[in-house]
């Protein structure tokens, strides 16, 4: 059996932070993982400017409430669940995901959570677990799966070297150098092609 895990955001969905940082003005929050590799030094700079600016989880929902899957996500998607077991496995947070994921199909996800206090300020991140995209390929590998997975980021490089096969998903060029070894690609009919490679199954291509 073979189980296929994705990124969320840079992948299927935009960029949740750039696009909070779009509606706001405030530029220090289009930091991703594509530019900081350390998730926490990230995370407590978001915070610290949601902080400093008084932004609620409030703002930032209703950010996230008029935010698309990608062109073709849906149906991607689809063909996925139709040929594998599928799994999200995004940096993202269960607080941010739900209304992304209902235009999804609700597909399985393995994320965070946030702290709110009661003035619906954002007070801290809670991790599902350290490292959870690397633990969760390994959890999958330990019930006899083969894993292929594909992320965009920094954040998903540990995923993808666990993986009996990591492909790069339309990443920036810092990731690419970096991280020679993942083929690269940039749009879904040539993931889907890499997923049925690696699979050696007689599949339908992804149309």
């Amino acid at each position: 059996m073979e189980v296929i895990c994705l990124d969320l955001e840079g992948v299927l969905v935009p960029e949740v932070w750039i696009n909070v940082a779009i509606n706001t003005g405030i530029e220090e929050l289009k930091a991703t993982t594509r530019d900081i590799p350390d998730y926490d030094v990230l995370m407590r700079q978001r915070l610290d400017v949601l902080r400093k600016h008084k932004l609620t989880i409030k703002d930032i929902q209703s950010v996230i409430a008029g935010l698309k899957p990608f062109d073709g996500a849906f149906e991607f998607i689809t063909w996925l669940r139709e040929n594998f077991q599928v799994a999200i496995l995004s940096d993202t947070f269960y607080n941010f995901a739900s209304p992304l994921m209902k235009q999804l199909g609700y597909p399985l996800i393995l994320c965070h959570q946030l702290e709110v206090d009661s003035n619906g300020m954002i007070s801290d991140y809670i991790l599902r677990q350290s490292h959870g995209k690397r633990e969760s390929v390994i959890a999958f590998q330990s019930l006899n799966y083969k894993v292929f997975a594909a992320g965009d980021s920094y954040n998903d490089t540990e995923m993808l070297s666990q993986a009996d096969t990591g492909i790069l998903f339309s990443p920036p060029e810092n990731v690419i150098r970096e991280f020679p070894q993942f083929p690269v690609t940039t749009n879904y009919f040539e993931l889907a092609a890499e997923f049925v490679k690696a699979s050696k199954r007689k599949l339908n291509l992804f149309k």
